[in-house]
């Protein structure tokens, strides 16, 4: 089911895309509602999330997944692509937003000895699962992957092709900084088997990069990403972030208004999360330039419905696509996933997480490396994965997962489908949180049927708060503040 999107204030349609209208009245977005909202809450790019990862995990469990996989073959098994996440952590420069694991350094001479950790640890997946994988898709995320030069490029592309079976229609993604590519560079990712990129933009305001220490002007984006679509990239992503530093609802819609007609296939739009406590760099931001709660709403509501009458659908919590990519394709067909790298197209598949802090998803188990370079590489000497903490999930969690994820990723929950997958009694199993959700839908955020519950266009806002209403950790452990704000 295609769900309608928001807006505020006015009515909008996608006609000129060939989708149904979308046309909606404004959400009723009080301050009463706002207020209990405007709390932290995950993301759910997993489940359980990432901070219930334990110690008691080791590198021994994850090697032990690796190689049941590599035993079942079949449904689930070794006979299934999965995905490949390589971590490139350096940056030359810091942007004061940012929460990713990174390494902040002008000397290019410390790449040769990450790369060469890089291979050792595939080699040391590959030996676990004791053949080579088929990969459906690859990405490349930090950090700035386009801190490497080319030759380290070709290097690291041709290390991963060398080790896997990466196969012919598969996703090959690359995150790239503006500032750090040209023409050039760009056709030698294009060479080395790229066809996704992803531009990081985050706002095109100068007052707003100023900032957070990241300018680059509209023109320098606006000709690379000609040239990206000049050299033949399947598809051109944009991520953008709301609710930074001196951003004002005016400013953020000038913003979204030109990203739009620079017409990228696909689009992220992430609210900043201030957490000073936990990633230095954002100490560097000026608390009193943060836009409110309200504010950062009106941001929201303003781009959702900027982008939806440019023609771009509505695809969930922070991502729209052109009606004819392969996201907005997913959604219609009820095929959409999440990721550690958000909503995919592939399928609900394995994770094999390459580098310094990277996670993994290998069948009922998440894992994730040592999120220093001294630690990492000493795990690596002693020819052992470097994995310093993970999860192996319950049944419990499975269920859960799958409840979650259908919120997230498709706006609704069948009952039915969820008691044939798991064999349980949904309204005996859930019966604490399914009387919670009275309260959303008194609000308007979720519609209860008899046979299951959607999301409402007002509840879009929202979707982490109802799917939050199923996290049986976050509901035992009341401290949210390891968390961005759900608004």
């Amino acid at each position: 089911m295609e769900h309608t999107t928001l807006s505020r204030g006015r009515t909008d349609t996608s006609a000129e895309s060939g989708a149904p209208s979308l046309a909606v009245a404004a959400p009723e977005l009080t301050d009463a509602l706002l207020a209990r909202m405007d709390v932290p809450g995950p993301r759910y790019t997993s489940y359980p999330t990432a901070d219930r990862f334990v110690e008691a995990f080791t590198a021994g469990h994850s090697a032990q997944a690796l190689a049941q996989r590599g035993d079942l073959g079949g449904v689930g098994g070794a006979g299934v692509p999965m995905s490949i996440y390589v971590h490139i952590p350096f940056c030359e420069s810091v942007c004061y937003y940012c929460a990713c694991n990174k390494i902040v350094t002008r000397d290019h001479s410390r790449v040769a000895a990450y790369l060469k950790a890089l291979e050792h640890e595939l080699d040391l997946v590959c030996q676990a699962l004791g053949e080579a994988p088929q990969v459906s898709q690859l990405h490349f995320g930090g950090g700035t992957p386009t801190y490497l030069d080319d030759d380290e490029l070709r290097h690291v592309v041709g290390m991963v092709a060398a080790r896997v079976r990466l196969l012919p229609q598969g996703e090959h993604s690359i995150e790239i900084d503006p500032r750090t590519v040209t023409r050039d560079r760009l056709a030698l990712l294009k060479e080395l088997g790229f066809n996704r990129v992803s531009f990081g933009v985050q706002d095109f305001d100068a007052a707003v990069q100023q900032a957070v220490h990241r300018v680059q002007p509209h023109a320098q984006v606006e000709a690379l990403m000609r040239d990206a679509r000049e050299l033949g990239f399947e598809s051109i992503n944009v991520d953008l972030i709301y609710g930074l530093p001196r951003q004002t609802p005016e400013s953020f819609e000038r913003t979204v208004r030109q990203v739009a007609l620079l017409r990228p296939d696909r689009i992220a739009m992430y609210g900043y999360a201030h957490l000073p406590t936990r990633f230095k760099p954002q100490r560097r931001i000026v608390p009193a330039e943060l836009p409110s709660g309200a504010d950062r709403v009106g941001m929201l509501a303003q781009a959702l419905a900027g982008f939806v009458s440019h023609g771009y659908q509505y695809i969930g919590m922070d991502h729209f696509a052109l009606p004819e990519d392969g996201l907005a394709q997913a959604k219609r067909q009820g095929r959409l996933h999440r990721n550690f790298q958000g909503y995919s197209t592939q399928p609900d598949c394995d994770l094999i997480g390459l580098g310094v802090s990277a996670i993994s998803r290998i069948g009922a188990t998440y894992s994730q490396n040592a999120k220093t370079l001294d630690e990492y590489y000493d795990l690596l000497k002693g020819d052992a994965l470097p994995v310093v903490r993970g999860l192996a999930l319950t049944r419990d969690d499975l269920v859960r997962r799958a409840v979650i994820m259908s919120i997230m990723c498709h706006g609704r929950l069948s009952y039915e489908s969820v008691a044939l997958a798991h064999l349980i009694d949904v309204r005996q199993y859930f019966a604490q949180e399914l009387e919670a959700l009275q309260d959303l839908a008194h609000d308007g955020l979720v519609t209860l049927h008899e046979d299951g519950l959607e999301v409402t266009p007002l509840g879009w806002y929202f979707v982490r708060s109802v799917a939050m209403v199923f996290d049986r950790h976050l509901r035992a452990e009341r401290s949210r503040e390891r968390f961005s704000k759900v608004i």
